[in-house]
């Protein structure tokens, strides 16, 4: 249920997005990335919930390394993909940073708290915030 659930919420809301205008790339990086990643949440949820926070990290980070590695590599071997301009200039820049952040949160007290769970939330805030205002079509 989990899955077919988020594959409907993921149809319905392309399909506005596209309705309103929105750019693929932005509708990729926002609107699919947390379609496809509502299972992965909804695991590490119940995790951290159990107190289970290895699960929890290790789901996150895992899950990212193999679509970054695995399904990329995966997808440029069978089709060269181009990459959009706004990527060049915007997204790996935030994902290089987010990762450094991750990176300095894990390392200065080996926990992530609720601090650093709202930080990194108000930062996909403002991350799709500015997808849509600066970067929407």
């Amino acid at each position: 249920l989990l899955i077919t659930g988020s594959q409907v919420l993921l149809k319905g809301a392309v399909g506005i997005a596209e309705s309103f205008g929105v750019s693929e790339a932005v509708i990729g990086l926002t609107l699919v990335a947390v379609g496809t990643s509502l299972p992965e949440l909804s695991i590490s949820v119940i995790a951290a919930f159990r107190r289970h926070a290895d699960v929890a990290i290790g789901n996150i980070l895992g899950s990212n390394i193999f679509n970054l590695l695995g399904i990329l590599g995966i997808s440029a071997l069978l089709q060269p993909l181009p990459v959009h301009e706004r990527i060049l200039q915007f997204d790996q820049w935030v994902m290089l940073g987010t990762s450094l952040i991750l990176l300095v949160f894990l390392y200065t007290g080996s926990r992530l708290g609720r601090l650093e769970g709202g930080l990194l939330l108000m930062g996909y805030i403002a991350y799709v915030g500015l997808s849509f205002t600066v970067f929407g079509t």
